[in-house]
Order: C-alpha cells, then structure tokens, then sequence
C-alpha cells in the first residue's frame, strides 16, 4: 500500500515455494485456471502441528518483507514456531496477472478478494499438516486478511495481530485508492490494461500519489525522512517514482481491487457489527498513530467490537509505514511485545 519506507523491488525475492491449487474457484464465481501460492516456511512443525505463525503478505510486498521479523533472537524465532510467509494472489509471486494462464493474463484477469487468498492459504496449510495457527499477523492488507481468517477459519486460529490495518475497506480509504488508480489507468500507454510497455508515466504519477499518504504529516514536518535515508522530500517522491516503474500496472490494480473490496461484513455474517462479535480468538488490534490509511479512531471502534479484544496503538510519527517489518527499532519493539503476549500467555 505505498507499503514501504524506503521503496524496495519485491516483485522477485529468496527461493520460495509453489502450493499448485489447480482451478480455484473465487468467491465472484469466477476462476483461476491453474493457480498457485508462493510461500516459505521457516522452522520445523511440531509434533501437536499447533506452533504455526501466518503471516500473509501486503501491498508491494512479499513473503521476504516479513524476515525482519524472523530469526533466532528476533520476535518470531524459528527454533520455536513453525513460521509460514504467504503471498497474496497478484503480487508477481502467487498468481497474477503477470505470471497467470495466457487465457487471464494482464488485463483478462478476474478479481481476486480477501477471502480468496484466506480460503487458499487454509488449502495449503491443511496441505502441510497444520492443524492449528497460534497466530495469524500482518500488517496493512495482512491485517485485513488477519481478520478474515479468524472469522472464517476460527476452530483453527487462537490469536490475531492485526497491524496498522482494519477489518474493511473504509469509505475515506477507498476514495484515497481510487485517487492513485486514477493517476495510474490515465497514462495512455497503459490502454485499458493492454500495454505492451510499462506505463512508466502513470506508474511514476501512482507513486508520487501515494508518498504523501503512506506517511504522516510529522515525517514531513520534522524531517524525519533523514532518518530512512531520504535526503529530502524531493528524495522520497524521485525514490518512490523510481521503484513503482519497475512494477507491473495490473498486479498492482489487482491487489488494490481487493483492498478496496475488502469486508468481513457479509451479509451472510449478518453485516460488519455481528461478523467482527463472531470473533472468539485473542485479538490485539494495533493501528499506528499517525496513520493516514488506517485511522487509530477507525481501529478503536473496530476493537470495540471484538469480544475481549486489546487496542493497542502503535507509537509512532512515520504514518502507515510504522507497521513495516525493520522499519525503526522503536516500532518493531512495541510490535514485538505485542506478539509475545499474544504467543506466551
């Protein structure tokens, strides 16, 4: 979601895995022909198959986003838990419009929602033996799918950790997303999704768009973009243009299609209000601050309505981008403290 501090390609990253899911139905009653997740686990599954970490990939990123997080020493140490980083559909590394059959590639390619991605990662966690998830956490749209999973899967899910995100799409974030679509699918070169190049102009525009939103007014302000190595507000825009030329026009509108579509409040769950009260895992609900996206105003409420959930927010004057993984010490420290309560009591 402009979810990034100093930008980073991560359209390719460590050897991961494929789950092949073969045709996947979606829940628009369209399809997928031959799909697939990419996915890396670290660690060993236990003997109960009860020590599983999900942590489901955001917008621009992928399953490498989370190692910050990962390793002896760190929050999320693999000597304990059996830790499984998930790619959403349309990233470039799970299916996408840039990888799919030739029959969905680029512009043909169907919408793919949150509950999607939810229903496919149970497919391959049940593929690998996992029978129950200590924690499901994810900042930005892995916070989305967070909250997806304990409602639909919840048997199988004890905790969520839903960072810097929400439970749906709000009406304010919606319209933010549709500004930075505008500025993308207005390029001529990108032709309704049937370029041949990159359209680099509209790719650039999209990016500029979204630099003032992912961060917070102080970041600006006070410049503390020095402190992510940006040597000035000129820097950040030119950086952030920089990288989003590299990435592919349709997977990113594929993925912000599902951001802005994302509800846990189906009618079949009797609105927003009842599905969020269906809630029985442990649930810390950590929006940051200054976030311009996920409003902490926005997140108390949605707290409120979870039985017996924490509001804690996330300390911070970098905005959204507090959430990232490795972003600053001071975040990644709160987040971390988060996590043990979740996963030791």
């Amino acid at each position: 979601m402009g979810d990034q501090a100093l930008p980073e390609v991560l359209l390719s990253g460590p050897v991961h895995q494929e789950f092949v899911l073969g045709r996947f139905g979606l829940v628009s009653g369209l399809d997928l022909p031959d799909a697939k997740l990419a996915y890396k686990t670290y660690g060993e599954l236990n003997e109960a198959r009860d020590n599983c970490i999900l942590l489901p990939s955001y917008y621009t990123g992928t399953h490498a986003s989370y190692e910050p997080w990962i390793g002896p020493g760190r929050m999320l140490d693999p000597e304990r838990w059996f830790i499984v980083a998930v790619n959403m559909f349309g990233n470039g590394l799970s299916t996408s419009p840039s990888n799919a059959s030739p029959e969905i590639r680029g512009a043909a390619f169907p919408g793919v929602d949150i509950a999607d991605n939810v229903i496919a990662q149970h497919r391959l966690l049940t593929a690998l033996g996992v029978r129950h998830i200590r924690m499901v956490a994810g900042w930005s749209m892995g916070a989305l799918q967070a909250y997806e999973w304990a409602i639909r899967y919840p048997e199988m899910v004890s905790g969520i950790l839903p960072v810097a995100g929400a439970a749906r799409c709000s009406p304010h974030n919606f319209v933010f997303l549709e500004s930075v679509k505008a500025a993308l699918t207005t390029d001529q070169a990108y032709d309704g999704g049937r370029y041949s190049s990159p359209p680099v102009r509209g790719l650039r525009a999209f990016a500029t768009v979204y630099a003032g939103w992912a961060y917070s007014q102080e970041f600006f302000r006070d410049e503390v973009y020095r402190e992510l190595g940006y040597r000035s507000v000129e820097h950040v825009l030119d950086e952030w243009a920089k990288d989003h030329e590299q990435m592919d026009a349709n997977n990113l509108l594929t993925v912000l299609g599902a951001w802005q579509r994302a509800d846990v409040g189906t009618p079949a769950r009797g609105g927003f209000k009842a599905a969020l009260g269906q809630i029985g895992a442990r649930c810390i609900v950590m929006p940051g601050t200054t976030d311009l996206y996920f409003p902490a105003a926005d997140s108390r409420i949605e707290a409120g309505l979870v039985p017996g959930a924490q509001f804690r927010p996330l300390e911070s004057n970098l905005g959204h981008v507090a959430g990232r993984p490795g972003i600053r010490a001071a975040e990644t420290d709160q987040i971390g403290d988060a996590m043990r309560q979740l996963l030791d009591d």
